[in-house]
């Protein structure tokens, strides 16, 4: 049974920072294509971040280019997202979901195993 638990969420004030993890588990890890996706209020599910763990090649949204960092611990099946230089609008339930194929690597239909979510908060 395919299961992925986020954590690390929290509040932090605009310019901050935060960690995000999503240890995987009950799947091929490393074969699977691995994203983080965010939902705020009345907006859609965004695609900011995927990785594929067995080559570590990553893609990102030009919302977080140059400010978040996905990256894996293979021997923990868990990937991070490193959210530097936080804004207000970065504010969103977080999730991350896993894929054994995304021709998309962004789209969040492509996925179809989702964690719980972890709320992110900015504050000015």
């Amino acid at each position: 049974q395919v299961q992925l638990v986020e954590s690390g969420g929290g509040s932090v004030q605009a310019g901050g920072s935060l960690r995000l993890s999503c240890a995987a588990s009950g799947y091929s890890y490393s074969r699977n294509f691995m994203g983080w996706f965010r939902q705020a209020p009345g907006k859609e599910r965004e695609g900011i971040a995927a990785i594929y763990p067995l080559l570590g090649t990553t893609w990102y949204a030009d919302s977080v280019k140059g400010r978040f960092t996905i990256s894996q611990d293979n021997a923990k099946s868990t990937v991070y997202l490193q959210m530097n230089s936080l804004k207000l609008e970065d504010t969103a339930i977080y999730y991350c979901a896993a894929a054994p194929s995304a021709s998309r690597k962004l789209a969040p239909d492509e996925y179809p195993y989702w964690g719980q979510g972890t709320q992110v908060t900015v504050s000015s």
